[in-house]
């Protein structure tokens, strides 16, 4: 076994990771330790971009998120998330899409979701 078996790409030890493929876009959610020893998290988005002449590249964007703000970033997400669907619904609105997409999720709890409303996000679910 090689010094860099579970590591990512930066020679970094992966402590936990998740993906989430959504269309063109994966989001990746990944644990990573501080030099100190704690935890942190990174939440990447990458899109797959493809030129004229066929070549596929990616595009990041990172955001690294601390324990001393997933209190406050989770509020703020879940106040925003809210926000959105109760002024515009679970209806995806969008010239890609077809009138009727609906999210996945929302086809798969369309009962529970009448039943129970909106249900916050948490981390531990991550």
């Amino acid at each position: 076994m090689s010094e860099f078996d579970n590591h990512d790409s930066n020679g970094l030890p992966e402590i936990y990771s998740k993906s989430l493929r959504a269309g063109r876009r994966t989001y990746f959610f990944d644990v990573r330790e501080t030099k100190a020893g704690d935890y942190y998290l990174t939440i990447t988005e990458s899109k797959k971009s493809t030129t004229d002449s066929g070549d596929v590249s990616y595009k990041k964007h990172k955001i690294y998120l601390y324990k001393e703000d997933f209190v406050s970033f989770t509020e703020m997400l879940n106040d925003s998330t809210r926000y959105i669907l109760n002024e515009k619904g679970d209806e995806v609105i969008s010239e890609k899409h077809q009138k009727d997409f609906m999210f996945q999720e929302t086809i798969n709890n369309e009962e529970e979701k009448e039943s129970k409303g909106f249900s916050d996000i948490k981390f531990e679910d991550i």
